[in-house]
């Protein structure tokens, strides 16, 4: 697993989910539906957490979506989180109605008796708070003050919200200090990381499309990651939040943070193919996307760099000549014709599944090595 040196942070709960102190970096995602259609906003929840959703977030923009909001946190299994700009009343009613975290910057929801309500309804609720700030909605002094957005200016921003917090003595806080532009969020957050010691909330904020944003996400919360910063991450895609799901996922995967479901190693393949390595990966992510044990399969295409890469893999084919090496536990056991690899790869991965859950505390099957 990861060998890196992660940030000490202090631990808040979202619900039952730990985060910072050390706790595994949480996935998260926010939904897209209205809010108010409570029957579509729990369907789009259920389906982000099947993909792994540790937490999700729902904006509750007005009174009727805080109504529904109390019905959406009754019929899901998942901490959710009340995204609420300005009208402190609406965070009330999300505390009260079952919100895990409220996403709220106390210094744009007017006086501080309403800042005090809100952070008097979360402590009594034992209910965190997340301070998030967007490079493309800072004050306009600070602005006037560092000429466009920068670190210091996100910073100084993030600090005006979180001096709120200290006032009234609540430490049970994460923050965020997002942009659109990778290396201004990277270098915010490494200023951030050092001011305080809360959980910090990653993402790169309107990150683009699906391809796009997750290629943009991937080297900017892999760099902060790879750094130890970061606690709690979120894609921010303009996709099914399912995609940002399976995005962050494949990011802690990449780094060694978190395993779930099949990491396949795949060849990007070249004439030497014995079979269609592209159209079998593409196939069998499909039909194993329900799998959640941690698993890693490689799929080569010939004896080149086949070998290789099986013995590093729970179990791996690798090309040849009408039949492939097929391999578990890094020992070639059988093999198999290639004109059927993905079923006959989802077959045995699936028993391979059941049988792990059936032993937990078993290797697996037993491997012959073949002459």
């Amino acid at each position: 697993m990861s060998s890196i040196e992660r940030r000490q942070s202090r631990r808040i709960m979202v619900g039952s989910v730990p985060v910072g102190g050390g706790a595994p970096v949480t996935v998260q995602t926010m939904t897209n539906t209205p809010t108010a259609d409570t029957e579509a906003t729990v369907a789009q929840i259920n389906d982000a957490v099947s993909a792994g959703a540790d937490i999700v977030r729902v904006s509750v923009p007005d009174r009727e979506a805080a109504e529904s909001f109390r019905e959406i946190v009754r019929r899901v299994k998942v901490p959710v989180v009340a995204d609420i700009h300005f009208d402190h009343r609406l965070a009330l009613l999300a505390a009260e109605y079952g919100a895990a975290c409220l996403r709220i910057n106390p210094g744009n929801i007017g006086s501080e008796a309403r800042i005090r309500a809100v952070v008097d309804a979360a402590r009594d609720r034992g209910i965190p708070i997340r301070i998030g700030v967007n490079g493309g909605s800072l004050e306009k002094d600070l602005l006037e003050k560092y000429g466009e957005p920068t670190p210091e200016a996100l910073v100084e921003s993030a600090m005006r919200h979180v001096d709120y917090l200290d006032r009234f003595d609540y430490p049970d806080f994460k923050v965020s200090v997002k942009a659109s532009d990778l290396f201004l969020t990277v270098n915010s957050y490494r200023l951030l990381a050092r001011r305080i010691d809360q959980p910090l909330h990653l993402g790169i904020t309107e990150a683009g499309g699906l391809r796009s944003g997750s290629i943009k996400s991937a080297i900017g919360l892999g760099m902060m990651l790879a750094e130890g910063i970061g606690d709690t991450i979120r894609v921010s895609l303009a996709a099914d939040p399912v995609e940002e799901v399976r995005a962050g996922f494949d990011i802690l995967k990449s780094l060694g943070i978190r395993s779930r479901g099949i990491n396949f190693v795949a060849c990007p393949t070249c004439s030497r193919r014995e079979y269609d390595v592209i159209g079998t990966v593409a196939e069998l992510e499909r039909r194993l996307a329900d799998i959640t044990m941690p698993l890693t399969v490689a799929v080569i295409g010939c004896v080149v760099n086949g070998p290789g890469e099986c013995v590093k893999a729970d179990i791996g084919v690798a090309g040849a000549k009408h039949m492939c090496g097929y391999y578990e536990n890094g020992v070639r056991v059988d093999r198999i014709p290639c004109e059927s690899v993905a079923d006959e790869l989802e077959k045995r991965i699936r028993a391979r599944v059941r049988q792990l859950q059936e032993n937990p505390g078993e290797p697996g099957i037993m491997a012959v090595r073949l002459p």
